[in-house]
């Protein structure tokens, strides 16, 4: 009884299985599966697909910088042309002019064109109008010229 009670040390005991006994979780996805994309990952892919689908009509795409920001910058003055929106109309997309050594950009915001689309089908649908009416404005042409299929329901 004159042994005292020994104080704990600051670092705890390496757990061997987690708190309800049944051992140690496997593996997120096995590892011939790819493990799920982020959406934001998803949104650029579906940017991508809809530039190489534009670069096999107009080759001079390749030139052009396509960029994904999540939301439009307010009174920055990015250069997009969108400094005069307000409240009632948010951009979903907007150009960059080329200066200098700097190429031409084209801007996708990621986040007012996931707000006004459900589902995945939907989201690409939008998704390349707005690349093709940015395209179309950077080179000044309509985006019919564009793509003859801008604007069909698909």
């Amino acid at each position: 009884m004159d042994d005292p009670v020994q104080p704990r040390t600051a670092d705890p005991r390496p757990r061997r299985r987690d708190r309800h006994g049944r051992g140690m979780r496997g593996p997120v996805a096995p590892p011939q599966v790819p493990l799920s994309a982020s959406r934001a990952e998803v949104f650029t892919d579906l940017v991508q697909d809809s530039v190489e689908r534009l670069e096999r009509r107009w080759p001079q795409l390749s030139e052009i910088d396509f960029l994904v920001l999540e939301v439009p910058a307010l009174g920055r003055g990015a250069g997009t042309g969108d400094d005069d929106w307000n409240d009632d109309v948010v951009p979903l997309g907007g150009t960059i002019e080329a200066s200098g050594d700097r190429p031409a950009r084209v801007v996708v915001y990621r986040r007012p064109v996931e707000i006004r689309t459900k589902g995945r089908d939907e989201r690409a649908a939008l998704v390349h109008e707005v690349v093709v009416e940015q395209v179309a404005e950077l080179l000044g042409l309509s985006p019919e010229s564009v793509d003859p299929r801008y604007g069909e329901d698909t």
